[in-house]
């Protein structure tokens, strides 16, 4: 709040004018628009105008006699409303009526703008009986006629002011912020239908309408803009301004429930709840688009979470979650590679086989899902073990034909690019166990992961596998290796290529600059 000083408004040498105010048969007076002061104050700099009203044309100068501003027809002043007039002071520099247009025309020097007077009145004229008087930051002066017991029944800090000093008959608030909205509020003080008065405000204002009711103590005002607030839209920045100005009045005591309620539940485990039915409803989809989208905004959403600050027991029950979920998607897979390597199986209609593969390319895209969300989380070294364990799976897996279970490989190339990048740190055990177990089931439906998986990366996939060889021992990388020489001289494009990985092994097999330069030292 603005300091306040017992003083009056010194009237200086000024040349009154008259604004159009609106008035509502109560007397509220509607404040008028930042534009309305701003083209006040305008109205003083002669700068501003782009050139005199009457300079004539150019050409016509020499034979035509000059007008001057004399002869010009008077233009009538704007009709006055209730008590309300702007004193702007006289221009010293002007040139009198009589002056021609050909000296108009003369540049003029500048005159800097004084600052511009309002006098406004509330109620009925002739009987406000105190002033309050606002010197606001954009250069002009509002004075105010009011009635001091509107003032004390409506606001707090007025009665408490007026009960203090009873004989006070203005009040001086200099620097004020927001004058426009200050006097609106004031003008609210005069409403009765506060909240037909306060509907058709955007968002921006009624925080700053409920801002000055609050530092003026206007309890009734309060309440009647948490109420608009609690009906309207708002979200994004609107929301973040919303919401930190209903917590500081909550801290205040002020009941801000009814507005709080749309950003936050009172049900303890509502966000783990929910997030488990909604990634449930994602992993049980059909709909491939819907799905398709509906997994891009969830992981987005989710991302935005993990760069928030959270307590580590929320963050370890939403983890837990979805490991029960990878653990659902493992055991329905497993089932269906079993239904799928049935001797029968491939004999049967296309209508029996063609859901059962479906399901197993939805298990693997909804394993592939989960593992982006723990990789996010850094949480995916235990699903790494997880995967790296599936033997059973494995061993099936080579008894299916390729379009039955290409799929699945997919979730052992997103492990190899993830343990390459750094993004995932399993035990050397877990990463041999990992190459051992799905290295070549991925080799042997490489060339159909190429051409039939839109999202394989066949660059990133091959870089990925050569850093996770290259992360074992030396013996281990040669074993893998030389098995991969061998596929790669008898498939050629249809298997990895890991040339950069074999170059490395090389490298440090036969020139070995580490062992050689580590003799002299023992």
């Amino acid at each position: 709040m603005a300091d306040i000083k017992l003083t009056r408004v010194e009237q200086g040498q000024t040349k009154i004018k008259s604004v159009p105010i609106a008035v509502t048969p109560e007397g509220f007076w509607c404040c008028p628009s930042p534009v309305v002061f701003q083209k006040s104050l305008k109205a003083q700099n002669p700068l501003n105008k782009p050139k005199p009203p009457s300079s004539p044309p150019p050409n016509t100068s020499a034979q035509k006699k000059p007008v001057s501003v004399s002869e010009r027809k008077p233009v009538p002043a704007p009709s006055r409303s209730v008590a309300s007039d702007v004193q702007q002071c006289n221009d010293p520099e002007r040139p009198p009526a009589s002056t021609s247009v050909a000296i108009e025309r003369a540049p003029r020097p500048k005159i800097e703008p004084l600052p511009k007077k309002v006098a406004i009145e509330f109620g009925e004229p002739g009987t406000c009986d105190m002033k309050v008087v606002l010197l606001g930051k954009q250069g002009f002066c509002v004075k105010l006629s009011v009635h001091r017991d509107v003032l004390k029944e409506k606001s707090s800090f007025f009665a408490d002011k007026l009960s203090e000093q009873s004989g006070l008959s203005s009040f001086h608030i200099d620097d004020c912020e927001d004058v426009e909205i200050y006097v609106e509020t004031v003008g609210l003080m005069y409403c009765k239908e506060m909240k037909q008065r306060l509907m058709k405000q955007n968002v921006s204002r009624i925080l700053r309408i409920l801002k000055v009711a609050e530092s003026l103590g206007f309890s009734l005002c309060i309440q009647s803009c948490l109420e608009h607030l609690e009906a309207v839209p708002w979200i994004g920045e609107e929301e973040e301004k919303v919401v930190s100005t209903v917590l500081r009045l909550q801290g205040q005591g002020i009941g801000v429930n009814p507005v709080l309620k749309r950003v936050s539940s009172d049900i303890s485990n509502a966000p783990k709840d929910t997030l488990s039915h909604i990634v449930e409803l994602v992993l049980k989809s059909n709909e491939e688009r819907s799905r398709r989208e509906m997994k891009s905004i969830v992981l987005k959403l989710l991302r935005e979470n993990n760069s928030i600050p959270t307590s580590a027991g929320s963050d370890d029950i939403c983890i837990g979650m979805i490991y029960r979920s990878c653990r659902n998607c493992l055991d329905s897979l497993l089932s269906l590679f079993n239904q799928a390597a049935e001797p029968d199986f491939v004999d049967t209609t296309s209508d029996n086989r063609e859901p059962v593969v479906k399901h197993i390319a939805l298990e693997a895209d909804n394993l592939l899902w989960l593992l982006e969300i723990l990789v996010d989380k850094q949480a995916a070294d235990e699903f790494t073990l997880m995967w790296a364990n599936q033997q059973e799976l494995a061993a099936l897996h080579g008894k299916l034909p390729i379009v039955f279970r290409y799929h699945v490989s997919c979730i052992s190339g997103r492990l190899y690019v993830g343990i390459g990048r750094g993004e995932l740190l399993p035990s050397k055990n877990t990463r041999q166990l990992l190459l051992q177990t799905w290295l070549q089931p991925l080799i042997n439906d490489y060339n159909w992961l190429q051409h039939g998986c839109r999202s394989f990366d066949r660059k990133l996939v091959e870089e990925g596998i050569g850093r996770t060889i290259l992360t074992l021992p030396l013996e281990d990388q040669q074993r893998i290796l030389l098995s991969w020489v061998g596929n790669f001289l008898k498939i050629g494009d249809g298997c990895p290529n890991l040339q950069r990985a074999f170059e490395v092994w090389w490298r440090r097999t036969f020139i070995r600059p580490y062992v050689d330069n580590a003799k002299p030292d023992s």
